[in-house]
């Protein structure tokens, strides 16, 4: 049963799939008020429990304290709801590489009683203008760097009808800025229900079509609630660093939520290599870090003799399984934990991970509190131990697409939720990662749908067909590779190679390229025209 909704707007739960195929959500232990607001809990509850003068927010040059960043987001919260007519429920979307402005402006916005959606800046205007529609959304924030992409994608959807840029530098020369520096540092946040929703999570999906997931104000507070306190212990004297876009919901629990809910400071770049990583856990003394496994890995071999790491107390590692070989290079190599989990957009976010003390190379772990996992087979049977299956998991936090058909068709089956991933357990309850079990690429903690490249390498001119699958790398995980059939006429040469993966990078965002490219004369295909996906996998074109 929902609660009561704040939401003038009521476009987010009118568009909830019906109750009867959401999975079970487990909230014993996760009690809030009815009347909940995550952006007061995150910064002005902060300040009124006594963390007005503790460092939130590092980036950019500058430090931000909690009660610096209440007045900040409460001024562009006047100026959402007073000059831009926001309304409670409206959909908002934000674009930003990871600064502190972009946690203002989300903070700020959730608020006003918006629903924020968080973007990469890496997305083209196509992709841009999916979102948009899907959300029906109007305003878009974005960082005065990265307006091109979005200007062209105002001009071409028929919902965005308003861009307004903010300084991402800290220098506060832009549209947003100038109008917040007028406001008053006091808002009475919106009073929105815990049930109403305040993030749409996007996931492309294994089609290429995005998919919005749909997260309450409570779900906000849970996962900070569960995993972030009880596996992490997080305290106000950590400081939080990582690498995950703030886009990714792993990125927005582990370099804002996670930190702010407990007083804690989170150290944002916007370029974050791992030498800029293994320099910025030295100069700001991080404890607690976030990144996928094949990032931990170019850290070690980045981090220069003397490198001093001994501040961290905590390697989270998600996105992507952790390979042993990589566990056990860092833990010899810093002496330091490493905590594997998984997660999902779905999810929100970790809902089986290693504990301190309880941590295995080539081991998930163990699910997070408050949630239940089993390995099951196609009819939902739960398989005996040892045996490899699908990945079941519920909880406090839960699947819940926006006006989504594969709501019931897919992920969610008798109550639980199916992450796509194929999982064993071992005897003593530790859940292990076999694979993906759909076709998803998951390259470095990006999950690209091979589809869409496929799109993208359709619409060249010098394409014939293609057929676009994940290859196992070393250093990434996996890699996109595409099959290509050349037009008549043209040379499967490096130079034509080079060609069409620049024309992919310029479509759809450039982490989605296809890094190897095989040229062959005709796809495997079945009766019916299907391309043969595993064919291509297995090397059996024939």
């Amino acid at each position: 049963m929902l609660g009561p909704s704040g939401h003038v707007d009521t476009f987010t739960r009118d568009n909830l799939p019906p109750a009867a195929q959401w999975p079970d959500f487990l909230l014993d232990g996760f009690e809030y008020p009815k009347w909940l607001n995550c952006g007061y809990e995150l910064t002005d509850a902060m300040v009124a429990r006594g963390f007005g003068d503790h460092t939130a927010l590092i980036g950019n040059g500058r430090i931000r304290t909690y009660k610096e960043l209440t007045d900040w987001t409460n001024r562009i919260a006047h100026v959402m709801v007073e000059d831009y007519g926001i309304k409670p429920g409206n959909r908002v979307l934000v674009r930003s590489a990871n600064n502190p402005a972009m946690v203002a402006v989300w903070l700020a916005a959730t608020k006003a009683g918006a629903v924020v959606v968080n973007t990469m800046p890496m997305l083209r205007a196509s992709e841009l203008g999916k979102i948009a529609d899907k959300a029906e959304i109007s305003l878009a924030l974005c960082d005065t760097r990265l307006m091109d992409e979005m200007v062209t994608c105002a001009k071409q959807n028929r919902y965005l009808d308003k861009v307004v840029g903010f300084d991402g530098t800290a220098n506060h020369d832009a549209e947003l800025d100038r109008l917040a520096l007028s406001k008053p540092v006091r808002f009475d946040a919106v009073k929105t229900g815990r049930d109403d929703v305040a993030l749409l999570g996007f996931t492309s999906g294994t089609t290429g079509m995005p998919k919005a997931t749909m997260h309450f104000h409570r779900d906000m507070l849970i996962i900070a609630d569960g995993y972030a306190k009880e596996v992490l212990g997080v305290t106000p004297e950590d400081v939080f660093i990582g690498s995950p876009p703030l886009a990714f919901t792993f990125g927005l629990g582990g370099l804002a939520v996670f930190p702010l809910r407990f007083g804690a400071a989170a150290a944002l770049l916007e370029q974050a290599t791992p030498a800029n990583m293994v320099e910025i856990i030295q100069n700001h003394k991080a404890t607690v870090c976030f990144t996928a496994p094949t990032a931990y890995r170019a850290m070690l071999a980045a981090m220069e003799e003397g490198a001093d790491l001994s501040s961290l107390r905590a390697a989270v590692s998600a996105g992507e399984t952790l390979p042993a070989p990589v566990y056990q290079q860092w833990m010899e190599k810093t002496g330091k934990p490493m905590l594997d989990g998984i997660g999902a957009t779905e999810m929100l976010h970790i809902f089986i991970s290693n504990r301190f003390g309880n941590s295995h190379p080539a081991c998930t772990g163990l699910p997070v509190s408050g949630y239940e996992a089993r390995i099951v087979d196609e009819d939902m049977n739960e398989l005996p131990r040892g045996e490899i299956g699908r990945l079941a998991v519920r909880g406090p936090t839960g699947c819940r697409y926006l006006d989504d058909s594969e709501q019931q068709q897919k992920y969610v089956r008798n109550g639980w939720n199916l992450t796509g991933d194929s999982f064993w357990q071992s005897e003593d309850g530790l859940f292990h990662f076999a694979a993906r079990s759909d076709d998803m690429i998951v390259s470095a903690g990006y999950n690209i749908a091979g589809p869409e490249v496929e799109a993208a390498l359709l619409a060249h001119a010098e394409v014939a067909e293609c057929g676009v699958i994940g290859v196992a790398d070393e250093a990434r995980g996996q890699i996109v590779q595409a099959h290509i059939v050349l037009v008549s006429g043209v040379a499967g040469t490096a130079e034509t190679a080079k060609r069409l993966q620049d024309h992919v990078k310029a479509v759809i965002a450039p982490y989605k390229y296809p890094r190897s490219i095989v040229f062959i004369d005709a796809l495997p295909k079945t009766q019916t025209g299907k391309i043969q996906r595993f064919r291509l996998r297995t090397g059996s074109q024939n």
